[in-house]
């Protein structure tokens, strides 16, 4: 081997590695991706919101008068009885305190009431008095006309003034009542609230009863107190009539119609709840988000269609999560919804033949968070790449991560 051809292959096998090495390196190299088939299963397209359980009636049972309630000992949850159960009780509230100008006034109308009782007791004997003398005075005129020592006329006069006279004298008595009546009621203005109570005694209170039968939801007014005719004193419904309140997006609510499918999720229970819609409110209203955005919203009432022993752990103003489902399928075409991207106007994704990924235009119909249902482009057969990225074009090698 001479010294020439030594040299050539200490310098060449390095430089031949070397070529190789560049070869390989600058060689496309197959991108890692992750696959999956295009299957068919069941797909279901819902909207979902947060919700809130209510009893269909709740019945407020309020005051019918002003007057003090005593102190409410039912409690919430306690069964009531329609009309049978007393739920509350009312007595009258005890007077105000006087002030100064006000408790004169009063002591100057006892005073006067005690000046014009006098006033008819001394009328009273007045009239008293004028009938003694003319009973005496009718007397002597009927012995008088037994002789004929006067005309009938005259006894017929007589006797017309003791007529006159009795009458007086019920008259006199009715003004004596009437100021003795005042009196009483003047003394009455000066009572103050402590002697009004002990004359009170054991008033009779004026009972409330529970309107309909079903359960105690919570109680207004518990301690007792002066209340206002109307004050809502006791909460009262059945837990047994039960529905949901959902507050939708404006947008999502006009795809909502009576009898859909409703799946009941996170309500604190281990197995899911089915109900249906049963109304859709006609008008909206504005709420604001926690981000702070005004959000146009409806109300979509709906029902519980499982057996209430399965939700009979639910009461008024429990939280639940909603779905309304839109539209179902069990055997729908579908693809991961990461798969899809937009082509133009349209939708792709990218399905791998031969180990190359091929740009394939397809048709979607309907859609969930997770799948999408495929009308047009793909066959049971396809793979597509899961997660799509920037690297991969029409024609990239790909692989299987």
């Amino acid at each position: 081997m001479t010294a020439q051809f030594r040299r050539l292959a200490f310098w060449g096998i390095p430089v031949l590695a070397l070529t190789l090495s560049l070869i390989y390196a600058f060689q496309p190299q197959p991108i890692d991706v992750d696959l999956t088939p295009v299957v068919r299963g069941p797909l279901v397209a819902t909207v979902a919101e947060e919700g809130e359980t209510r009893i269909t009636d709740i019945f407020v049972l309020s005051a019918p008068i002003r007057g003090r309630a005593l102190r409410i000992e039912i409690e919430e949850g306690d069964e009531v009885v329609a009309h049978e159960t007393v739920v509350a009780e009312i007595e009258p509230i005890d007077p105000s305190f006087l002030d100064v100008r006000s408790e004169a006034e009063a002591r100057a109308a006892v005073n006067t009431a005690e000046a014009a009782l006098a006033l008819a007791r001394a009328g009273l004997a007045e009239a008293h008095a004028e009938l003694d003398f003319v009973a005496a005075d009718v007397e002597r005129m009927r012995t008088l006309r037994a002789s004929n020592t006067i005309s009938a006329r005259a006894l017929d006069e007589a006797e017309r003034s003791f007529k006159t006279r009795e009458a007086a004298v019920g008259t006199a008595q009715a003004a004596l009542a009437m100021r003795q009546s005042e009196l009483a009621g003047a003394k009455i203005r000066l009572l103050d609230p402590r002697e009004a109570r002990t004359r009170t005694g054991n008033c009779p209170c004026i009972p409330i009863h529970a309107p309909v039968s079903g359960r105690v939801l919570r109680v207004l007014h518990e301690s007792e107190g002066v209340v206002e005719a109307g004050e809502a004193l006791v909460e009262i419904g059945n837990p047994g009539e039960l529905e949901i309140v959902v507050d939708f997006l404006s947008s999502d609510a006009v795809r909502i119609e009576s009898g859909q499918r409703v799946i009941i999720d996170e309500w604190g229970g281990d197995e899911t709840l089915q109900g249906r819609v049963s109304k859709v409110e006609p008008y909206g209203f504005t709420k604001v988000s926690a981000l702070g955005i005004e959000e146009q919203r409806v109300n979509v009432v709906i029902d519980f269609t499982d057996p209430p022993e399965r939700w009979s752990q639910l009461g008024h103003g429990f939280q639940v999560e909603v779905r309304v489902v839109l539209w179902e399928d069990g055997a729908a075409l579908k693809v991961p919804l990461t798969a899809l991207f937009r082509d133009g106007d349209g939708w792709a994704v990218f399905a791998v033949e031969d180990e190359r990924a091929q740009l394939r235009p397809v048709a979607i119909r309907h859609k969930t968070d997770l799948e999408a249902e495929i009308v047009s482009g793909l066959s049971e057969t396809d793979i597509v790449i899961r997660y799509p990225n920037d690297h991969i074009e029409p024609g990239s090698g790909v692989r299987q991560r």
